[in-house]
């Protein structure tokens, strides 16, 4: 049996219709399938690369006195801002930092303020916290000097390591997992005093100091004495006490290896 030329065109293009219609399915199946799966793997790698462009926080506090805040640094930044700006090149992100140092201040005083609600709760954020104190207990604004008494010496720094372990139990209450960096004591007086009397007590004080420090886990003592003791008027402020700016940058340069961003591969 033949077909007709007008039925078999007729069947031909109504065939091509159909295979038409098969192809545009699969196409669309196949792009439903594959294309989808394509689609989900931009969106993660979109949103790994969006949280990325968000670095982790890192936050400093630095408590204390004038050291602290950067008297004699006429640029105003201390070692508390010369460490901010090598951890900022070192990791190429700036940390948060909660400058609390007050001009002044003795460990008694330091010990009511770690105390303060708002204090506490920075304290409680912190990754890393910088502490300058003692210097003033010790040096009483130049009186150890000009009225030197060993017995006075020794009451005032029995009363410090008293505050500082204060100090340190409140700061650990609140945080117990941040570093925390305690600067010892350089002498501004080394070339003021021809006896010597004032390196003696000042090794002395620092020494006791250190041994409080190594009793608390997250706690480093960092050695200042050394740095200054061959040309202190090199790295005085003109008030003969301060550092100055090359001063601060020996502090500085001691401080800031001390300090790694653990969350900067993260």
């Amino acid at each position: 049996m033949f077909l007709s030329k007008p039925k078999v065109l007729v069947i031909t293009i109504a065939s091509a219709f159909i295979g038409l219609f098969f192809l545009f399915c699969l196409g669309w199946a196949i792009t439903d399938h594959y294309g989808k799966g394509t689609s989900d793997k931009e969106v993660i790698e979109e949103t790994a690369i969006k949280k990325n462009d968000f670095p982790d926080d890192f936050t400093v506090v630095a408590i204390g006195d004038s050291l602290t805040r950067g008297t004699g640094d006429e640029t105003g930044k201390g070692y508390v801002g010369l460490v901010i700006e090598d951890l900022k090149s070192e990791y190429n992100r700036k940390p948060i930092i909660h400058n609390l140092g007050i001009n002044g201040q003795v460990s008694k005083e330091l010990v009511q303020q770690v105390r303060q609600p708002e204090v506490k709760r920075q304290i409680q954020a912190a990754d890393v916290i910088l502490v300058t104190i003692g210097g003033n207990d010790l040096f009483q604004k130049g009186k150890t000097l000009l009225e030197y008494d060993r017995e006075a010496i020794t009451v005032s720094q029995k009363s410090f390591l008293g505050n500082l372990h204060e100090i340190f139990k409140d700061i650990n209450k609140v945080n117990d997992t941040a570093t925390i960096l305690l600067l010892g004591l350089y002498n501004p007086f080394i070339d003021l005093d021809e006896d010597f009397d004032t390196n003696r007590i000042v090794r002395d004080w620092n020494n006791e100091t250190a041994e409080v420090v190594a009793l608390y886990e997250n706690a480093i003592f960092v050695p200042t004495f050394d740095l200054f003791q061959l040309s202190v008027n090199e790295y005085l402020y003109s008030d003969k006490f301060h550092p100055n700016k090359k001063g601060y940058r020996l502090i500085a340069d001691r401080v800031a290896p001390l300090i790694k961003w653990e969350d900067v591969e993260r």
